[in-house]
């Protein structure tokens, strides 16, 4: 009897462990935000998270559907698991560590990716930028 308790529990730990194991292998997510006020701003937001820890800094780069335009972020290092990227056209955001694109960089959609150091794409989405 003690033997088949002792392998039952043996089993439940072994189990919990995987759980616990499989949890920390989280899916790497991504965020993007934009928006266009008429011919005066643009403004958009990449964030990532669930990124494993890499050497190096990850960046960001937002492109155009239309194929008109892209920008790259500078490098940020991981925070925990997430990293943020602002890309803007206000002088006072751009002075604050955005990435600097046109008042009219934004014609409707915009493709957001997180990219490793090596340059490979991490993750991506598209989406549709609010038009004000």
């Amino acid at each position: 009897m003690r033997t088949i308790v002792s392998t039952a529990v043996g089993c439940l730990v072994a189990s919990l462990a995987f759980i616990a194991f499989d949890a920390s292998a989280a899916t790497p997510t991504i965020r993007v935000q934009c928006e266009q006020r008429g011919m005066q701003r643009a403004k958009i937001s990449v964030d990532g998270d669930n990124l494993s820890p890499i050497a190096g800094q990850y960046r960001a780069q937002v492109v155009l559907v239309s194929g008109l335009g892209s920008a790259t972020s500078a490098g940020a290092p991981l925070v925990g698991d997430e990293v943020e990227f602002d890309f803007d056209s206000n002088a006072g955001d751009v002075a604050a560590g955005a990435t600097a694109i046109p008042k009219n960089f934004i014609d409707g959609n915009v493709t957001g990716k997180i990219l490793a150091p090596n340059g490979t794409t991490v993750i991506s989405d598209t989406v549709a930028c609010r038009i004000r």
